[in-house]
């Protein structure tokens, strides 16, 4: 399913695009990172996070999956800053599909009034784990283990789903929702400053093909306006968008993040720490 239909489902409106990018995109944040299908590979399984390959004899058995980083509050929401740059680029990807202003999109996503009868399953919280990262093809010893782990994709999406399609204020708590905002007001006040430095840092084929590498885009301006904004050490937002890279995107993408951030902090860091931000605009 294209990305289209995952911002639709996040911001509770029609969303269109024709973007090429939609296509590396799923139904959800964990789909999103999910590998293509090897052309040709023997007996490959498609799934939403990564190939499967049923081979022959059986691998040796996988140590067990880690259990679900996910942080919530007395609540059931979530709380951690993470669960906050999640949802900043969840925001920020689908004003760029929008070509919406991010800060007044985000308001009104919040300010969305739940759905007659509308009833939220609090265990989709406690189901997500932020720390679930996409990957090469994964090896299985039999067509049934192929099943099962693609059972269990469909049914990690149809979770996922479920949180994307709920009022934010009942995923997340008023910490997050608040820190999220605070980063989209960074993103948007230096939005076009650090589109110029994005253009010195990043590779050659990332400038030849921007619309395909939106969400890449995304987690550079949300780090970038994360690290001269809120004051957060360099080095942990650097692997925080390591981490959304590897969770999100595909390819070389963190390796890339995390060279493009670092050449940010080493030599721009600075001048942009030294020049005053804009207010936010009350329009």
């Amino acid at each position: 399913m294209e990305a289209a239909t995952a911002v639709s489902a996040f911001l509770g409106t029609a969303t269109t695009t024709s973007s090429s990018s939609s296509s590396r995109l799923a139904v959800s944040p964990a789909a999103w990172c999910g590998a293509r299908p090897q052309p040709g590979a023997a007996r490959a399984v498609a799934s939403s996070r990564a190939t499967l390959l049923v081979s022959s004899p059986p691998p040796s058995p996988a140590p067990a999956a880690a259990a679900a980083h996910s942080k919530v509050d007395r609540s059931g929401r979530f709380c951690s800053p993470r669960a906050a740059r999640e949802l900043a680029l969840m925001i920020s990807y689908a004003a760029c599909l929008e070509g919406a202003d991010v800060v007044r999109l985000f308001d009104r996503r919040i300010k969305a009034r739940r759905e007659p009868g509308f009833v939220f399953d609090k265990t989709c919280v406690l189901k997500y784990n932020h720390m679930s990262f996409g990957g090469g093809p994964l090896e299985v010893g039999t067509e049934e283990e192929a099943e099962k782990l693609m059972s269990q994709n469909e049914e990690d999406s149809a979770n996922e789903a479920e949180l994307l399609s709920a009022p934010p204020k009942l995923v997340y708590n008023n910490f997050v929702l608040r820190l999220a905002r605070e980063i989209l007001v960074a993103v948007a006040s230096r939005w076009d400053k650090h589109v110029d430095i994005i253009n010195k840092i990043t590779p050659q084929n990332w400038k030849d093909e921007p619309i395909a590498r939106i969400l890449e885009l995304c987690i550079l301006h949300i780090a970038m306006a994360e690290m001269t904004s809120k004051g957060t050490p360099h080095q942990v937002v650097i692997n925080e968008a390591v981490d959304l890279a590897k969770r999100f995107c595909d390819g070389g993408a963190p390796r890339v993040i995390n060279g493009c951030l670092r050449t940010f902090v080493k030599d721009h860091m600075n001048m942009e720490t030294s020049q005053p931000v804009p207010a936010e605009s009350k329009a």
